[in-house]
């Protein structure tokens, strides 16, 4: 069992940081918003700390999963930040899903103080979290991650190391954009179905068994039918890694005319309303 921190106690921190507790290790928990923080505490037992920097004092690993690169260089860097706090031989696990370059940018800080980083963004939403089944994606160095990986797996099902730091961030944007894809498609699909009169409840069982299935199709066909997007990963944070994605590709090069098409989309969600609408509600653009 190790003696670990979790900074960022979101609809994926919160639950994450839970399954570290109910597998043995010893947690302390910290949260920008200290309510939230003695919420968890008050659940699952542990402690609280008032700062980054004090969560992270003497802890093996420290967690985090914040919103986006900002917020992660305010939870590692500074007086009060976790970095300041931890010990040479201690590593630090990112969560979050935040740009290849910044995970590199902290790797290479936290190396001169002989700490290991992890950059190691997930996937599988809230749901994933709650159930303790996420897929981490890795990067960074083999002997951190191997003294990482055990506890990792106290929420998830699948963990990888991809290849040096940044490998962890670049792979979730793989991810992402795969995901924009998909959504679309299967957006345009139901709505044509609607249109053609079919029993789209009928066509998605059938097709779903098909070269056409997905798990998007899976999980959210029949509730795209239905127009109910309250399931999780949010429009706004959709557009943020999308965006991510984008600014990489600008960098190296790769073209991604649909994805960069399919952002657009969701900021036309956006404006009907559905910033905090789920990402299936692409099809809401076809049907409202």
């Amino acid at each position: 069992m190790a003696k670990v921190a979790f900074l960022g106690l979101g609809v994926m921190g919160f639950p994450m940081a839970r399954h570290l507790k109910s597998k043995g290790h010893e947690v302390t928990v910290y949260n920008r918003t200290t309510a939230k923080a003695e919420q968890w505490t008050a659940e699952h037992g542990g402690r609280h700390a008032k700062t980054p920097r004090e969560a992270a004092a003497g802890q093996e690993i420290v967690f985090a999963c914040v919103g986006n690169d900002n917020d992660l260089r305010e939870v590692v860097l500074g007086e009060n930040g976790a970095l300041a706090g931890m010990q040479a031989g201690s590593a630090f696990v990112d969560h979050t899903t935040a740009s290849a370059e910044v995970a590199r940018e902290l790797h290479g800080i936290a190396a001169q103080r002989g700490i290991g980083f992890i950059d190691a963004p997930v996937s599988g939403g809230q749901a994933g979290a709650e159930n303790g089944v996420l897929t981490v994606m890795c990067g960074g160095d083999a002997e951190a991650y191997a003294r990482v990986e055990p506890v990792i797996m106290s929420f998830a099902r699948a963990c990888r190391l991809l290849g040096p730091s940044g490998a962890g961030q670049l792979t979730k944007m793989v991810n992402q954009i795969c995901i924009a894809g998909l959504v679309q498609g299967l957006a345009e699909g139901i709505h044509f179905g609607q249109k053609a009169g079919l029993d789209i409840e009928a066509v998605i069982d059938v097709i779903s068994k098909g070269a056409a299935g997905s798990w998007q199709m899976e999980n959210r066909g029949k509730t795209m039918n239905e127009g109910k997007f309250d399931f999780g990963f949010a429009v706004d944070w959709m557009r943020k890694d999308l965006g991510i994605c984008l600014d990489e590709a600008r960098r190296n090069g790769a073209h991604l005319p649909v994805t960069a098409l399919v952002d657009q989309f969701y900021s036309e969600v956006q404006t009907l309303g559905g910033r905090r609408w789920d990402t299936s509600s692409l099809i809401a653009r076809l049907t409202r």
